[in-house]
């Protein structure tokens, strides 16, 4: 279940889709060079739906916007393998709104194919499958503020979804969200996910909502951000949101993966303190 590797290795057979060797992402600040990411070793197979974990402020965000292109890395690799020619690399669903606001529900969903001059004939039958998908189709017509924020989101994995990349990455997309609406879309990721398998890279700060989703959970440790574990999850799929939160050894894996990540929250915590402050917590 468990490897504490630094790195991710995974069975030869496995076709990877995103590797990344001694990756190092560095800011300049003022009077100083901080360091967000550090000898950052991983590979995940297509396919794989893959969740990373860690503190505020490891990494996490840091690392999925350099596998979307959007920064760029101070050192090491990245590559992400494609697996068919025409086929966008990724699409990004972000933590807060992202849809365009001037935009129908359809007009969003349908963004990517647009941009990328699919027929207009399988732009209505993916579009129209994905927002079926979503419960979404009576709202086609509808503008992003006549929208819940559940709906809205609905809208970001429908259009995410429908663009059909290699690689979905989504960074905390139902952190804002209520209980209710979080485990609703939780249900309905788990199932569009299991009728497309795509490879997914998913960022949480919820262990629940890591061992719920995922194939195969990162933890990062505090900043910099390194690997720190690798905790491969044993129930099958198709999973049930609420019946897999019953069993005994659902609550076992939450409790052993929260085990390696306390230390490093602690000590994420720890540091934020001003100096007077962490001198008397050592006390």
């Amino acid at each position: 279940m468990i490897d504490q590797h630094a790195s991710s290795p995974v069975a030869p057979a496995q076709e990877i889709t995103v590797s990344v060797r001694g990756l190092l992402k560095q800011f300049p600040a003022k009077d100083r060079t901080v360091t967000a990411l550090d000898s950052l070793d991983l590979d995940i197979p297509r396919g794989q739906f893959f969740v990373i974990v860690g503190p505020s402020g490891c990494g996490k965000t840091t690392l999925l916007r350099i596998l979307a292109r959007l920064e760029e890395a101070s050192a090491g690799r990245v590559e992400v393998h494609g697996s068919a020619e025409g086929r966008p690399e990724n699409s990004m669903v972000f933590q807060g709104d992202s849809i365009f606001p001037w935009m129908t529900v359809w007009d969003n969903a349908s963004y990517g194919l647009r941009m990328r001059g699919v027929p207009a004939a399988d732009i209505r039958e993916t579009v129209g499958h994905y927002l079926a998908k979503t419960g979404l189709t009576q709202f086609s017509d509808c503008y992003p503020h006549q929208l819940s924020g559940g709906m809205r989101q609905r809208v970001s994995i429908a259009r995410a979804f429908a663009n059909d990349p290699d690689v979905l990455l989504m960074d905390e997309p139902f952190s804002a969200l209520d209980e209710q609406n979080k485990t609703l879309l939780q249900g309905e990721l788990l199932r569009i996910w299991d009728e497309t398998r795509k490879t997914v890279v998913f960022i949480t700060h919820s262990v629940d909502e890591a061992v719920t989703l995922g194939d195969r959970i990162m933890v990062m440790t505090a900043h910099p951000g390194r690997a720190k574990a690798f905790f491969d999850v044993p129930f099958e799929r198709p999973r049930d949101v609420l019946e897999l939160r019953q069993r005994p050894e659902y609550g076992e894996m939450v409790y052993d993966i929260w085990q390696h990540l306390r230390d490093e929250v602690d000590h994420s915590q720890a540091a934020t303190r001003p100096p007077e402050r962490r001198r008397w917590f050592r006390r």
